[in-house]
Formats: C-alpha cells, structure tokens, sequence
C-alpha cells in the first residue's frame, strides 16, 4: 500500500513546488483501489496530486472524516474531477458547524450543503460499520472511554438556542486490512487518538495496527500553534499509544509541530510526520 500526503499544513523542503494548507487531504493505493481520504479546504490537493503524478479522475472511493471544511472543502474541485467514485461521510442533521472563540472570533467551519443537494447520487451517507470495498472498512462507533481532546471546546453545532458543543457523531475511521495488518486513517481524531485505537481493536481484536496517519488535535488556536494540553499530557499520550499493538504512526495538521516535537521525544522511531508531498509504503 502506498500513501501519499497531497495536502497538510506544511511542506517538504525538497518540493517547494507544491502548495500547502491548513487541512488535509491523503491519496492511497491499495491493491485494485484508489482511494481519496479527505480533500483539504480548496483544490489545492488536486494541483499537487498532478504534480505527484496522481490521477484524481481514476479514484475509486472517496472517504470524508467528518464534516469540517478542512477535510472536506475541496468536495466540489473532487466532484468535477472525478465522475464516477462516491463519497462516503457519516450522516449529519446540519452543516452548521462553528469554530468560536468566547464569541470574540466566529467562523462557520461546515461543508458547502449545496454540493448535496446539486450531487446527491454522489454521497454515501454511513451510519454503521461498513465494508465499502474488499478489505477496506469505514468505523462509526467510537467509545468516548478516555478524554476528548481539549481543543475541541472551541468547535459548535447548531445556531442560536440549539448551538451546543460539538460531539463528533459525524466523524468517522477508515481501516484498510492488509495480511500483514491494519492501516487506519483519522482526520482530525475529534473523539481522541486512543478513543480511536480502541475503537479499532474492538472491531478487530487480537490483530496489529500496521499504521496510523492523521492528526491528534492537539492544537487550541491553530493560527499562532499553540497547544491545546499540557506538555506533561502530551508526553503521557505518548507513552499510552506505545502501549498499543501499533508499529508506526504518521501524524500532521492539527496535532500541532509543537506537540509533534513531544511526541516525538517520547515515541521516536514509531512517529513521523507527513507534510505535503510525503509518500510511504506500508
């Protein structure tokens, strides 16, 4: 299986050709399939899967991790792109999705609901645990056993007297199985990374996590990289995703570089980062 990071926060110092920002987008090979995880916020990701020598009209499924406009902004650049492969997203009663800071900074922060409505032969909207294709499974059941991430307190749904604190039921995992393990795929991790891998190994018990790509949301205030939890929780959750049955993690975006560089302390080889333009094989 290959990944490759068309879009995330930052970029590789050997190609600055390609276009960075503040979402995420990661294309993956596996087998007979060719599947989008997430589309950033604009078509940026399109502009670098070119460049990466990627062709978005030959993806097979499209996989939307929750209903955030940094993962899914760059739906309508997807759709006229690519004209057969369908677009899976968990369920959502509104698109009214807030980041808001005490009421001081306010900013919608949900998909384009039109592309619904213009393209509604094109989206799959998943409820339970599904088998989109062989081997490859999308998780909707997340257990909230261990905290969520502290940052998201800033992120709301609804409006006026129904505006409440997000809860994330909209988010969802894709698990790839290979013989030689799982390879799970997260966005932003909303409900927490080791939610995640719980939910992950409930489903499929006694089997090794090969890998992991996507972001912790460990960030509070992305614009100025500040970290959401203390350095001593940082470091603590490091030590915790070490104890699971996972042999490497790929983590970017809104886990923050600050944190990163803690994790990074603590798990050392089994962590990396993938910026824009970063290719592996699992």
């Amino acid at each position: 299986m290959e990944i490759i990071s068309l879009v995330e926060n930052t970029g590789l110092l050997n190609r600055k050709d390609l276009r960075t920002e503040d979402g995420l987008s990661l294309f993956i090979l596996s087998k007979d399939q060719q599947i989008l995880f997430d589309t950033g916020i604009s078509g940026n990701f399109h502009l670098n899967a070119q460049k990466l020598n990627v062709n978005i009209a030959k993806v097979t499924h499209s996989v939307i991790s929750h209903h955030h406009f940094d993962h899914g902004g760059g739906l309508l650049t997807f759709l006229k792109a690519n004209h057969q492969a369908k677009v899976y997203l968990r369920n959502s009663s509104t698109e009214q999705f807030y980041f808001d800071i005490f009421g001081l900074i306010k900013r919608r922060i949900g998909l384009d609901e039109t592309l619904f409505q213009l393209h509604p032969q094109r989206f799959v909207l998943v409820s339970q645990f599904s088998e989109i294709a062989p081997d490859v499974f999308i998780l909707t059941k997340i257990n909230k056993q261990h905290p969520m991430p502290k940052g998201n307190r800033h992120l709301f749904i609804g409006t006026g007297s129904s505006k409440r604190l997000d809860d994330f039921e909209h988010e969802l995992l894709l698990v790839i199985r290979q013989s030689t393990g799982l390879v799970v795929f997260t966005g932003c991790s909303h409900h927490g990374i080791l939610n995640i891998l719980d939910a992950v190994l409930e489903h499929f018990p006694s089997q090794t996590i090969k890998a992991v790509f996507g972001g912790f949301h460990l960030t509070d205030l992305p614009l100025i990289n500040n970290m959401a939890e203390s350095k001593d929780d940082v470091q603590e959750l490091g030590k915790t995703i070490l104890k699971y049955p996972v042999e490497k993690v790929y983590t970017g975006h809104c886990t923050g570089i600050k944190a990163y560089r803690i994790l990074k302390e603590v798990m050392g080889a089994k962590l990396e980062y993938f910026a824009t333009g970063y290719k592996v094989e699992v």
